[in-house]
């Protein structure tokens, strides 16, 4: 196996390598290791896809260290490899020392707040990362501390994945609190996970101090009306989102309405797509939507279709 993957990894002349259910073969532990050797000094190589491979925190701990003396690959897809917590902390220490990679996604890798301990700290330090995702873990609400404490320091990070974790209360508000700070992110999901009325209410406030953020993704997160509402506050003084997805979320048609209305109040709102999928709304929601559109014609709402009248909610 070892002369088999060195040969796939010398004569490759693209600039993405492939391995993984799809890709050719299936490294796991062994062949991961025999894999990072010649990519320590490969210079062809920018791109690594190892997805779906069974490498498992050792395997994941070759390609650490293999990419701490790498300068030339620049995205790594180590998703679906049961990385877990010791694989976590190896990432960690070559995040700490690598400067060229720009892209890294760790999804599914059953990552724990345990493993977020480990990488936070790297994330405040490195200023190269520029897109990360960390979707389908079990991270949780010590997890979302700690990745605030990371955002409010990060320059690096433009994109940011953590749909399908587990992040809510304090941790969902401490995640928010750090967003408030950040200064350089412009893409956050959050989708499927479970912020509510509190981690709406921070996030309302985090909107109005953040003003670069362009795209959020909140769906999923079992939030009410009433963080709806406070989520609206932010909002109404926000100059730079423009896409906002809050669909499938039990905020009803008030806070549908209310949303929407901080959109008609604020002169310098940047939004252009905002998303109720499977949220039910009334005629006077209709209505305000096409008072707004007079303001923003350029607006585009999704929802779930219409019902009967139903109160306006003011935000």
């Amino acid at each position: 196996m070892q002369i088999r993957i060195y040969t796939a990894v010398n004569k490759q002349k693209k600039f993405t390598l492939r391995m993984g259910w799809g890709g050719g073969m299936v490294v796991y532990f062994q062949g991961t290791k025999a894999l990072a050797v010649p990519l320590v000094t490969n210079t062809s190589i920018l791109r690594l896809n190892l997805r779906d491979n069974w490498m498992e925190g050792m395997g994941g701990a070759a390609i650490a260290e293999m990419l701490k003396g790498n300068c030339y690959i620049t995205e790594v897809d180590l998703s679906n490899n049961n990385l877990e917590v010791y694989g976590a902390k190896a990432i960690a220490g070559m995040l700490k020392e690598n400067s060229t990679l720009v892209r890294l996604i760790l999804s599914g890798n059953h990552f724990t707040d345990r493993s977020t301990e480990h990488l936070c700290p790297a994330l405040i330090t490195n200023t190269k990362l520029q897109h990360l995702d960390l979707s389908y873990n079990a991270l949780g609400e010590s997890a979302g501390e700690y990745l605030g404490d990371a955002l409010s320091e990060n320059t690096g990070l433009r994109s940011l994945n953590l749909a399908w974790n587990c992040i809510r209360q304090k941790g969902a508000v401490m995640l928010a609190n750090g967003l408030g700070e950040n200064v350089f992110l412009r893409m956050l999901d959050l989708s499927f996970n479970g912020f509510g009325k509190e981690g709406a209410s921070a996030l309302g406030q985090a909107l109005k101090e953040n003003n670069v953020l362009e795209e959020l993704n909140i769906s999923n997160n079992r939030i009410p009306p009433e963080g709806a509402i406070h989520l609206a506050m932010g909002l109404k003084v926000n100059k730079t989102i423009k896409s906002l997805n809050i669909g499938r979320n039990p905020i009803l048609n008030a806070g549908c309405y209310g949303i929407l209305k901080s959109v008609q109040d604020n002169p310098d709102s940047a939004l252009e797509t905002l998303d109720f999928s499977d949220i039910t709304v009334s005629r006077d929601f209709d209505d305000l939507y096409t008072a707004v559109k007079e303001i923003f014609p350029a607006l585009r709402v999704n929802h779930g279709g219409r019902f009967g009248t139903f109160s306006k909610a003011k935000a």
